[in-house]
C-alpha cells in the first residue's frame, strides 16, 4: 500500500482529535479541503486563528464571546433577576434557540465528577455564589444535563445556593436522561424551559 503524504496525513490525524470526528470522517474531510479553491481553505484557516485570538472568557457569566462582559450580560432588555447555570458555553446556544429564555447564564465549565478528578473547586461556582449576593438575583435555574454528573453538580449547586435564599429551579423532565442538551430539538427543550421545577 502506498503511503500518504506527510501533510494528509498530518491533517488527518490532526482532524482525528477533533470532538466526533473518527479517522474516516477525517480522511474525507482532508481530502475535500484538497479539492476546494484556495480562498475557502484560507478563509477557514483564518477563522480557526481568529477564534483563538479574539474570543475570550465573559468576566462575569465565564461564557465565550468577543468582548467582555458579553452581549448577554450587557444587553438590558434581558432579565437580570435570572440566572440559569450550564456546564458549558455551548449549551447556551440550544437555550437560545428556544426564544423561551430571557435571563442571564453563569457557565460552569464542567461538572463534578469525582471519577474523573474534578470537584467543585475546578468550576466556576465559587463565581456564581459571589454573582449571588446581588440582591436583584431572585431565581437559579440549575440547567446542568441529565447525566450522573449534571445531577450529582446540581445536587452540590443547590446546596451551596439554599443558604443565600435564592430560589432554585432544575429544568423539567421533559429532557431524556443521559442526554445533552446540544441535541435536544428546541421545542422539547422549550418545554423543559417552561415547564422547570422547584429544587
Amino acid at each position: 500500500m502506498a503511503s500518504i503524504a506527510e501533510p494528509i496525513a498530518r491533517l488527518i490525524a490532526e482532524l482525528n482529535r477533533l470532538p466526533g470526528i473518527g479517522p474516516k470522517s477525517a480522511q474525507r474531510l482532508t481530502y475535500h479541503l484538497l479539492n476546494i479553491p484556495d480562498e475557502e481553505v484560507k478563509s477557514l484557516a483564518e477563522a480557526i486563528l481568529s477564534l483563538r485570538e479574539k474570543v475570550e472568557l465573559c468576566s462575569v457569566c465565564f461564557n465565550i464571546a468577543d468582548r467582555n462582559p458579553c452581549p448577554i450580560c450587557q444587553d438590558k432588555e434581558r432579565d437580570h433577576s435570572t440566572i440559569c447555570v450550564v456546564e458549558k458555553a455551548s449549551d447556551i446556544i440550544p437555550l437560545e434557540r428556544t426564544g423561551k429564555y430571557k435571563g442571564l447564564y453563569h457557565v460552569l465549565h464542567g461538572t463534578v465528577s469525582p471519577a474523573q478528578g474534578t470537584g467543585p473547586q475546578e468550576l466556576k461556582v465559587k463565581e456564581l455564589l459571589y454573582r449571588l449576593q446581588d440582591d436583584s438575583i431572585t431565581e437559579v435555574i440549575l440547567a446542568t444535563n441529565l447525566t450522573i454528573e449534571g445531577e450529582a453538580t446540581a445536587m452540590y449547586l443547590r446546596q451551596m445556593i439554599h443558604p443565600s435564599g435564592v430560589h432554585t429551579s432544575r429544568l423539567a423532565r421533559g429532557l431524556p436522561f443521559g442526554s445533552d442538551l446540544d441535541y435536544a430539538d428546541d421545542m422539547t427543550l422549550g418545554q423543559a424551559l417552561e415547564g422547570r421545577q422547584e429544587f
